[in-house]
């Protein structure tokens, strides 16, 4: 089995002992995605709007750093601390996934790994070699 830890930089997983993503076999595994900005902080403090676009940048920059792209993703889960947004995740889906889209699941959670996050967003994709 072929295993390569995926590395952004900066990279604000390395603190937590986690990869970003894994590629493995054809496929990129991809961490949960939040709006971490460069910095490491968490950026649009009480704007769902601005951390949804943010964690939606850093899955591009991930799968991009694979080797791969948003039109491989085969399989998306994304948690949000409240289904109210549900509605913005479909303008989303369409932004930034094309047809055939992606499945799908969205899990409505009461915290993620800051009380600031409102999304995060992980996947999994096909390399570009596929």
């Amino acid at each position: 089995m072929f295993l390569e830890q995926v590395i952004t930089k900066p990279d604000p997983y390395a603190p937590f002992l986690l990869s970003q993503a894994i590629k493995a076999n054809g496929f990129v595994f991809v961490s949960g995605q939040a709006a971490i900005g460069d910095d490491g902080e968490i950026v649009g403090e009480n704007d769902f709007d601005r951390q949804a676009e943010q964690a939606f940048r850093n899955l591009d920059r991930v799968l991009t750093a694979a080797g791969s792209s948003l039109s491989k993703v085969v399989k998306v889960t994304i948690f949000l601390r409240s289904m109210e947004n549900f509605g913005k995740i479909v303008e989303l889906r369409r932004k930034w996934f094309s047809a055939p889209y992606p499945a799908d699941s969205i899990i409505e959670v009461s915290s993620l790994y800051s009380p600031k996050a409102m999304i995060e967003i992980e996947a999994i994709a096909l390399t570009e070699d596929r």
